[in-house]
């Protein structure tokens, strides 16, 4: 007897709502591997979770991992993180796009199939999330203006580097304050001559009340920004002149506080590449 699939729906569903190529959210989740369930993890992730509990799901139409290894892990700062603690813990973090418009759609396929992988045994246990939200897209800031990939390609181009700062303000209208000064003054002067080609700035959803139980509910969704530097150079060789200091500078201007800036490098898709570089 076949599997019942309502394949009929997926003809009407495909014919209304959004459809364009704008990434309108994102899921960006750090995770932490267990001590000694670096090398399963990574497998699990890669052969299967990457796969059937993210890129196959309705409206989620990129994805990348990327990770950091010890090196890496060891210029995050500030010490005393509210988002990673310790600052060093969280050594893999997945990016994915979702398409404008499609953020319901999306979440409820999401919520059902984890439950559906969490049945079936096919979720990994030894694992901790450090860092994980969907987030809104709210804006991005360009080094070459027109030229270049745009944001819906960021996944796709092999950039060398990720870098994720997370800055929390004191309440949604300061957020909106640093939002226009990110994008109209410090971004705009910072990308010129540098080796980041854009800057995405998000804001964080509520997670559903129905999410897994081992996700815990997401902080600052009223006050906080994240933000994806993407590089076209390892960030060890440009960190120092690029991203040294932004705390400060946030700080200064009286904006809120940066709570992690992180680098990271990309994963090699299928391999255990950096999985004995990680402590």
């Amino acid at each position: 007897m076949s599997e019942v699939t309502h394949a009929e729906a997926y003809a009407r569903l495909a014919g209304v709502g959004p459809y364009g190529v704008s990434p309108g959210h994102a899921l960006i989740t750090m995770v932490e591997p267990h001590a000694g369930h670096e090398r399963a993890y990574n497998r699990w992730y890669e052969d299967d979770h990457f796969i059937a509990g993210a890129m196959a799901m309705p409206w989620m139409y990129a994805g990348r991992r990327w990770v950091a290894t010890r090196d890496l892990q060891l210029l995050r700062y500030p010490t005393e993180s509210a988002v990673a603690r310790p600052v060093t813990s969280g050594c893999y973090i997945s990016t994915y796009w979702v398409t404008k418009g499609r953020y319901s759609e999306h979440i409820k396929w999401s919520v059902g199939i984890n439950r559906r992988l969490n049945a079936d045994d096919r979720v990994y246990r030894d694992r901790t999330h450090v860092f994980t939200a969907f987030h809104e897209h709210m804006a991005t800031v360009y080094r070459d203006g027109v030229n270049g990939p745009r944001d819906f390609h960021a996944l796709h181009y092999p950039y060398e580097g990720l870098v994720v700062e997370v800055i929390d303000t004191a309440d949604a209208g300061q957020r909106s304050e640093l939002l226009d000064w990110l994008c109209a003054e410090h971004l705009k002067e910072r990308l010129p001559g540098s080796q980041v080609a854009m800057v995405m700035v998000f804001r964080p959803h509520p997670l559903p009340e129905d999410r897994m139980s081992y996700v815990k509910q997401v902080e600052g969704v009223e006050s906080r920004l994240t933000l994806l530097w993407f590089l076209e150079q390892d960030p060890r060789g440009c960190w120092s002149e690029s991203f040294t200091g932004l705390d400060s500078l946030v700080a200064d201007r009286g904006l809120g506080s940066v709570e992690l800036v992180a680098p990271f490098i990309p994963t090699l898709p299928g391999t255990d590449r950096y999985v004995d570089e990680l402590r």
